[in-house]
């Protein structure tokens, strides 16, 4: 097993970096749920960088309670200090997510959401298999996991324009952090794989981002517990375009 990246030097500088490759996109993307997140009360963060979704699903959801996983202490702390009033709701644990062991079922409740934001791409296939086969005995049947990564979409966009753009970028945090992984994951198989089910996908940029929604029940039990607002978009995947202007670039 590779050692985790190092972030720690990247921690203040992060939130620049990635307005100034992306504008905001990778912040639409991670938010693109949060309405279906409003009434979970137990979450596992992963990898969370520095904290500005959880500090957006603290203030949306003044109840949830927060576990975070993440290697870098640098960006642990800068999580807590975005976090502000609302810190007290966090628990965090300095830690590579790929070994970190999540409570025991008879000393803490099932977590009803896992986060992994631009997280799984730090990922082989297999360390996501076994991540998302570790964390099925720690969550709920109604629990929901929301990931957003980078993708290579068919057609002439993925081969001219995303699959460069993720090459370029994993070349640069290799140079920057040390990491030694190369190429995106195949996270919807390996989640597949450990029993989670899709419900909704969304994508930004021609498909070079996308955020989605997979459910830790089976298909039919899974559709039995959304309202009836949900129900109209969970039988089939959404791939919602957004619209990009140069301003957001």
């Amino acid at each position: 097993m590779n050692p985790p990246p190092n972030l720690n030097h990247l921690a203040r500088l992060y939130r620049w970096m990635e307005l100034a490759s992306f504008g905001p996109s990778l912040q639409q993307c991670r938010c693109s749920f949060l309405a279906e997140l409003r009434t979970c009360r137990r979450a596992l963060a992963l990898g969370d960088g520095d904290g500005r979704f959880i500090a957006r699903l603290l203030r949306d959801n003044p109840t949830v309670e927060i576990d975070a996983v993440d290697a870098s202490p640098a960006m642990l702390q800068a999580l807590l200090r975005r976090a502000g009033a609302d810190a007290d709701r966090v628990r965090i644990h300095c830690a590579d997510a790929r070994l970190w062991q999540p409570p025991a079922p008879d000393d803490a409740p099932p977590y009803d959401l896992v986060i992994a934001h631009f997280f799984l791409d730090f990922l082989t296939t297999e360390e996501v298999q076994a991540l998302a086969a570790r964390l099925r005995g720690s969550v709920s049947p109604s629990a929901v996991w929301v990931v957003s990564e980078f993708a290579v979409p068919a057609g002439w966009f993925g081969r001219l324009v995303a699959r460069p753009v993720v090459w370029g970028l994993y070349h640069a945090f290799g140079i920057l952090t040390g990491l030694a992984v190369r190429q995106l994951p195949d996270h919807p198989a390996a989640l597949r794989e450990s029993g989670f089910t899709l419900r909704q996908r969304r994508s930004w940029l021609r498909g070079l981002l996308v955020s989605e929604l997979w459910s830790a029940g089976q298909p039919h039990l899974a559709n039995a517990q959304l309202s009836a607002r949900e129900m109209c978009g969970a039988n089939a995947i959404t791939d919602a375009q957004s619209a990009v202007t140069p301003s957001s670039l």
